[in-house]
């Protein structure tokens, strides 16, 4: 299968893509209570479904062949930006959520505060576009964003100036991505060609993340920014400071870019002379770039949250989007699934609030094993990179909410740090797959046995780890036949 087959069977897979959004997007006067059935059978209904499916199965399966033959960086940004362009002059698909950040953008503009009402407190002008489970759900973004929101509402003026905002803020940050993930391949030894391919040709990022569009791109695109820079400072102040108001303005999007600013700190560090190892050069040389990077991250999150006007209450926010139960979420499959087996003895019990705190415990054991291992590593620069996406994949594999866009998040990361991304790319397909062109999500229809059987899979999956972990290497044929 030739390469310039992949590009077209990607980009005809792109087209089907954006008219399923055009027929059966998540359109403003949409039917927010639908399903599989209702989608079939409305009047676009099987092209709908039918375009879908072939255009994110098309995609996935160029995506998938080429992650191994991309044969130079321009040929993969260029095929990625093919794939990219049909999704820039489509309406919403694949989400709601635009029309949640347009209300939160109202919100803000009106002095409303969207970290302790709902969208239904002023009330939005789009509020009946929002599905009613959102609508007096409290905002669990941070002050950047709503500050993004607010513009994008006095420039846009119209529903559909607002999305065109929202898209153009989305492409931007992925265009972002391209510029910066190179550099960041390199210092790993990944070639950035593949890095850029798997990235950003995968079939979340144009039909869901910039047609959606969300604020996850925004998010990422400032943390690739930000280690670009405190990669390439080469100890210099200026270029540590700038990356690391680069990093603190992406917390002040979305707060889970947190997780890498230690790791950002463990780059900048240099290591400091007569040490007696290279932990303890790393532990002295600790305090500048500590105070540079992580400083300048304080201090752009400060920054931003005394000129939005409202405070840190979007900290405590952020609990809202826990009350979502889907077994998407590994902790939360778990957790609904012991639940389903304490029910039959117990009416009211319920695992999943104790799964998903142990999860979030794990979470900071990963973390802190991490940057251990990256404490003491030779070669710290390129073990901190990875160590970074490394902790972004356990904070989507262990949060107690997961959404199919969110598999961005350590796909960006370890596409410029690891070969080893086949994991990941598996389950951004299968993401892919699990949302209409509306926004309907499919896991909600098949929550049993959806989540015994994620539940299976889970355990599969860590017997397996397990077991390659503690199995001693076998020696090869020829070893044993020696006597």
């Amino acid at each position: 299968m030739s390469l310039t087959f992949l590009r077209w069977l990607g980009f005809a897979g792109s087209l089907m893509l954006a008219v399923a959004g055009w027929l059966g997007g998540a359109l403003p006067g949409a039917d927010l209570a639908t399903d599989p059935v209702k989608v079939a059978r409305s009047d676009f209904g099987p092209v709908v479904l039918g375009f879908w499916l072939l255009g994110t199965a098309a995609q996935a399966w160029a995506w998938w062949s080429g992650r191994d033959r991309v044969p130079t960086l321009r040929w993969a940004a260029g095929t990625a930006l093919l794939w990219l362009l049909p999704f820039l002059f489509v309406p919403p698909m694949g989400s709601r959520d635009v029309y949640s950040y347009a209300c939160q953008g109202e919100m803000f503009v009106h002095g409303v505060d969207p970290y302790l009402h709902g969208i239904n407190a002023l009330p939005c002008t789009w509020v009946q576009m929002v599905s009613e489970i959102w609508r007096d759900s409290v905002t669990p973004y941070g002050p950047l964003f709503l500050i993004i929101a607010g513009a994008a509402v006095k420039l846009g003026g119209s529903l559909t100036g607002i999305i065109v905002v929202f898209r153009l803020v989305t492409f931007a940050s992925i265009l972002a991505v391209a510029a910066c993930l190179p550099a960041l391949a390199r210092r790993c030894g990944i070639e950035p060609g593949r890095a850029i391919w798997v990235a950003l040709a995968g079939p979340l990022v144009g039909a869901h993340l910039l047609a959606a569009p969300h604020n996850d791109a925004v998010m990422i695109g400032l943390l690739v920014a930000g280690l670009f820079l405190i990669v390439r400072a080469d100890a210099r102040p200026l270029p540590l400071l700038a990356g690391g108001l680069l990093l603190g303005l992406a917390v002040a999007v979305k707060a889970t870019a947190v997780v890498v600013v230690p790791f950002a700190v463990l780059i900048a560090a240099r290591p400091a002379a007569r040490a007696a190892s290279r932990l303890a050069a790393c532990l002295r040389a600790l305090p500048r770039p500590a105070l540079l990077v992580g400083g300048a991250s304080l201090a752009a999150l400060a920054g931003v949250t005394v000129a939005g006007g409202l405070g840190f209450g979007w900290i405590p926010a952020m609990r809202g989007s826990a009350s979502v139960i889907q077994f998407t979420s590994p902790p939360t499959a778990v957790g609904m699934t012991l639940t389903y087996a304490g029910q039959l003895v117990h009416p009211g019990f319920d695992a999943v609030p104790a799964v998903r705190a142990l999860a979030l415990v794990t979470l900071c054991i990963v973390l802190i094993v991490l940057l251990v291992r990256t404490l003491s590593a030779e070669d710290r620069e390129r073990t901190a990179l990875r160590g970074a996406a490394l902790t972004m994949a356990a904070v989507v594999l262990l949060s107690p909410v997961f959404h199919p866009w969110y598999v961005f998040w350590p796909l960006t990361l370890l596409a410029a740090t690891t070969l080893r991304t086949n994991a990941f790319m598996l389950v951004s397909i299968v993401a892919a797959f699990s949302v209409l062109p509306d926004g309907g999500g499919l896991p909600r229809f098949v929550k049993f046995p959806g989540a015994p059987l994620m539940t299976i899979l889970i355990v599969v999956l860590v017997v397996r780890f397990v077991r390659r972990r503690t199995t001693p290497a076998q020696p090869d044929a020829q070893q044993r036949a020696v006597p």
